[in-house]
């Protein structure tokens, strides 16, 4: 199974998962679907505990190595992709508001009959603190450590990431695929799993729509100040975008990120610093899955989800996902904790929450490092533009002290 890859995996113990749940509900035996609560509940427990130490051991780092970087050009191109970020999980948010309460039932999900099935028995994990407290713990954490040259504390942290990120690729992952098949396993003992999954390929068909049209809005601006056909622009991208659905990692792509960006006349030295950059800050696919899906969540449960709640979602999902890591899977495991404090999504939405992302990782992924191309071009427009206005202010006073 570890030549399989993780959306296969997740395919085949979610399609057991639904057989096994109606078999039994057929056959009226219920001790296999409990053993399978009692295994998702060991996880589901698990989960929330690692959830706060994931948010310090990506962020923190992170942030850090951020802040040790010097030049106007990190700052321009942060700010820059932050952006982008935070309009494509607002043009998301638009366009569920707009046609997922159409083609969504409400309460499909089924939250309480999927937990009438008791496991026999469960162990109680505790997270270490809250999700809010890790989040600004590891804010002040990176800030502070990103001042300090040389710090111990840094290294430390550098290494209780590499832990945590071990956790996740060796632990978490791949028990994932399990965890998975064990919650549909109860969503289809409780009657109405083929609504959800008919709901689901709904949800898809609207957000892979919304990836392609970001990315033709990204390369439009960006065809504008190049003066160039934005077609043509996303055509020179084709390979990184293929190679990014075949990896599953925007850090593995750079190479091919970097060559089809140099292809699109940008300079050699923006390019190289503004791809790798990035690579771990400009998430606009991974927003637009994880701000549809989870409204789509919300909607099958019965709840409306409002600007008010979506905003603070939005922004937070920003710099959560700050160096998520190079792997399948790391920027919903970075959103969980968001997702478990803001919106209170337990022991059923969560995983679906994975299940979702982990379907379209690849394009989300790909949508990201294309769109690292149309940002390096604007940053190379505005970094020009800028030692410009420095030369003609340079020519002016040269001018001025020679009269």
């Amino acid at each position: 199974m570890k030549k399989v890859s993780l959306i296969a995996r997740i395919f085949i113990c979610l399609i057991i998962g639904v057989f096994l749940g109606i078999i039994c509900k057929n056959l009226d035996i219920v001790f296999p679907i409990r053993i399978l609560a009692t295994l998702s509940g060991l996880f589901g427990n698990f989960l929330s505990f690692i959830i706060p130490l994931i948010i310090i051991g990506f962020i923190v780092p992170g942030i850090a190595s951020l802040g040790g970087k010097s030049g106007k050009g990190l700052l321009i191109t942060t700010i820059i992709a932050y952006i982008s970020t935070i309009i494509a999980g607002f043009l998301a948010w638009a366009s569920g508001q707009t046609l997922l309460p159409k083609f969504i039932k409400e309460n499909i999900l089924l939250s309480n009959g999927g937990q009438a099935i008791e496991p026999y028995f469960s162990v109680d994990m505790p997270p270490i603190m809250g999700v809010m407290s890790a989040l600004v713990l590891a804010f002040l954490l990176g800030i502070g450590l990103s001042k300090i040259k040389n710090s111990t504390l840094l290294k430390s942290m550098e290494d209780f990431s590499s832990v945590v990120l071990m956790v996740v690729t060796k632990v978490l992952i791949p028990l994932v695929p399990i965890y998975i098949g064990c919650v549909f396993a109860k969503l289809s003992f409780s009657g109405e799993i083929f609504n959800t999954l008919k709901s689901f390929g709904i949800v898809y068909l609207i957000l892979f729509s919304l990836q392609i049209i970001y990315l033709l809005i990204q390369y439009s601006i960006a065809g504008i100040i190049k003066k160039k056909n934005p077609i043509a622009l996303i055509k020179n991208m084709m390979p990184a975008y293929l190679t990014a659905v075949g990896t599953q990692s925007s850090a593995a792509t750079i190479p091919v990120t970097l060559a089809c960006t140099k292809d699109n006349d940008v300079q050699d030295k923006v390019a190289d610093f503004v791809i790798p950059l990035c690579a771990t800050i400009h998430l606009s696919g991974d927003t637009i899955t994880l701000v549809l899906t989870s409204m789509a969540v919300m909607y099958m449960n019965g709840n409306i989800p409002t600007f008010s709640m979506m905003m603070p979602f939005i922004f937070m999902l920003g710099i959560t996902m700050i160096a998520a890591p190079g792997v399948p899977g790391g920027g919903v495991m970075s959103a969980l904790g968001l997702l478990e404090s803001m919106f209170g999504f337990g022991g059923i939405e969560k995983p679906i929450m994975i299940a979702l992302h982990a379907a379209q990782d690849s394009f989300g992924t790909a949508t990201n490092i294309t769109g690292d191309g149309a940002i390096a071009i604007i940053i190379e427009y505005i970094i020009n533009r800028k030692s410009n206005s420095k030369t003609e202010e340079t020519e002016y006073d040269d001018i001025t002290e020679a009269v």
